[in-house]
């Protein structure tokens, strides 16, 4: 049974071996709480420097990082390993439950709620639990997402662009043992109060991602989160043994796009229904036709045809058939060197 916790100050985050909690955060607006779950590691084989932290469930409708890091927090044993291994399968347990991608509780986008706050609604509170506690017992933060029914994406891992050349070379090595066809550089100046904005402004190595989309699970996106963290244990100690190839062999290395400027967002100019003609991940020229935008209050009128303005990878495209004016319709990455991370 896992320990129940009200007092952050009461779980011993250097007890040897693996020990599940379930973090108590009070409701805002009756008796009770969010039951968070968290799972520590400290390896009984001696200590690393590295401690590595992974999130899944910050969006409560993404399923892939939920089920790879439960996976996880069962799967490993504290007996093969060195160091601490920091496991959230469901950051906002209350949108997980909810099936939403913000909690219900108090309407909070979790991966908008950073630094947080301790006298906040839950979200913010949850989010200051991580920021104080969590974050400073790491030097690895993984986030796992996924598309939701928002947004459509080719499976991929995820950084911002990092000022500071030598975080930036540890990061971009990070997101490709994942092994996902993709690694996208996005826009920071996209959101603000992001988990990795924070974790990144701190220095760590931080890798997000997006394994999934539609509200499903899918197979190979959880295979790729679950293997790809795998992965990082190995590659920094925690556990022994090669970075293992986890996509088919044969497969092309992760290829390195970029859309970190807002322009590479590109808003969805009325409300209609959405006719994508390309495939999330798929190589666009300048000109070619993505898709036509209905307007059925005029049925028998032409299609607004939606061209890209440039070169590049389709990394996003809005995911429902009604995207309404001024939701991001389609995102156009630019293909970029591994040479330039300084890997």
């Amino acid at each position: 049974m896992p320990t129940l916790i009200h007092n952050p100050a009461d779980i011993d985050f250097n007890l040897p071996g693996k020990h599940h909690y379930q973090v108590a955060f009070h409701l805002d607006g009756t008796w009770g709480y969010s039951l968070v779950p968290l799972t520590v590691i400290n390896g009984r084989r001696g200590g690393n420097p590295n401690g590595v932290i992974c999130f899944g469930g910050t969006h409560g409708n993404e399923y892939e990082g939920q089920v790879a890091v439960k996976r996880l927090s069962t799967g490993l044993n504290a007996d093969q390993m060195t160091g601490r291994v920091i496991l959230m399968p469901r950051l906002s347990e209350s949108a997980c439950e909810a099936n939403s991608r913000t909690s219900p509780l108090d309407g909070v986008n979790m991966n908008r709620a950073f630094p947080g706050n301790a006298r906040g609604t839950i979200s913010s509170r949850i989010a200051h639990f991580v920021k104080t506690h969590i974050f400073p017992l790491g030097r690895v933060v993984l986030d796992l997402h996924s598309g939701g029914k928002e947004g459509a994406f080719p499976l991929c891992t995820s950084f911002h662009p990092i000022p500071d050349a030598k975080q930036r070379a540890e990061i971009a090595l990070v997101s490709k043992l994942f092994d996902a066809p993709f690694v996208m550089i996005y826009a920071s100046t996209m959101a603000s109060g992001l988990l990795t904005d924070e974790a990144e402004a701190e220095g760590k190595v931080t890798v997000g991602g997006e394994f999934g989309g539609g509200e499903t699970t899918s197979r190979m996106g959880v295979l790729l989160a679950h293997d790809g963290v795998l992965n990082v244990l190995r590659h920094y100690g925690h556990l022994d043994g090669a970075v293992q190839k986890i996509r088919p062999a044969g497969s092309a290395e992760p290829r390195l796009v970029k859309a970190d400027q807002l322009k590479c967002y590109h808003p969805c100019p009325r409300d209609g229904v959405w006719e994508p003609l390309l495939e999330p991940g798929d190589p666009v020229a300048r000109g070619q036709l993505i898709g036509r935008l209905h307007d059925f209050g005029d049925p028998f009128g032409e299609p607004l045809e939606i061209r890209s303005e440039g070169d590049g990878f389709l990394i996003m495209m809005h995911l429902s058939a009604r995207p309404v004016k001024g939701q991001t319709l389609f995102v156009l990455a630019e293909q970029t060197p591994w040479e330039q991370m300084g890997i």
